[in-house]
Order: C-alpha cells, then sequence, then structure tokens
C-alpha cells in the first residue's frame, strides 16, 4: 500500500478535475453503474471510464463487475483521509488567527 502522502497526493490530483469531481458527487448518494455516471457528462464512455481509473488508482473508487455490469461506490476511508488533512489545516489557521485576534485586542487596551 502507499504511504500516507502518496494516496493524499493521488486524491487530490484525482479531485483535481471537474469531471471527477461531478463522478464523486454523485457517487456520495449511493452506487451507480457507470453508464448511470456517464449520462450526464457529455463525453464518450471510453473518456468516462478512463476518470473512472483515475479515481479507482487514487483509492475514492471502488468498482464491481457483474455480469455485464460494472457497479461503482465511494470509499468512504479514502474521503475521510483528505477531509481529516484539510481539517487539520483549518484547525492550525484557525489557532493561528485566533492569536493574532487575541494579540491585536491587547494592543487596543
Amino acid at each position: 500500500m502507499l504511504n500516507q502522502s502518496e494516496s493524499l497526493d493521488l486524491v487530490f490530483q484525482a479531485l483535481a478535475d471537474p469531471t471527477r469531481r461531478v463522478m464523486v458527487e454523485r457517487l456520495t448518494r449511493g452506487p451507480a453503474s457507470v453508464s448511470e455516471l456517464a449520462q450526464p457528462l457529455d463525453m464518450s464512455l471510453p473518456a468516462v471510464v478512463q476518470h473512472l481509473q483515475v479515481l479507482e488508482t487514487s483509492g475514492l473508487v471502488r468498482t464491481a463487475k457483474v455480469g455485464r455490469v460494472r457497479t461503482c461506490t465511494i470509499d468512504p476511508k479514502t474521503l475521510s483521509l483528505a477531509e481529516k488533512w484539510i481539517s487539520e489545516r483549518r484547525a492550525l489557521w484557525e489557532r493561528r488567527l485566533d492569536r493574532l485576534g487575541d494579540l491585536l485586542a491587547e494592543e487596543d487596551d
């Protein structure tokens, strides 16, 4: 398995594309077939499959084939990894801004 930094890089690279973000957004509502994911997109099915491969490589999406239908699901664990990283950065900056606010309030006194 890739280390956490490499995994996170792949997740953010995958989410950098607006088409893949649309696909992830759809999958957060529940599983969907490749055809269902392709329906609202203005691109060929092979192009959709290429985007799915990027999402699978990043770990954000898992697919399973039953008969002729490939069903896609979101991997909440991988999505949580990105969310945790963002939340930690936000908390760090909030603490810094709070300290700055305290310092400025002291100067006003």
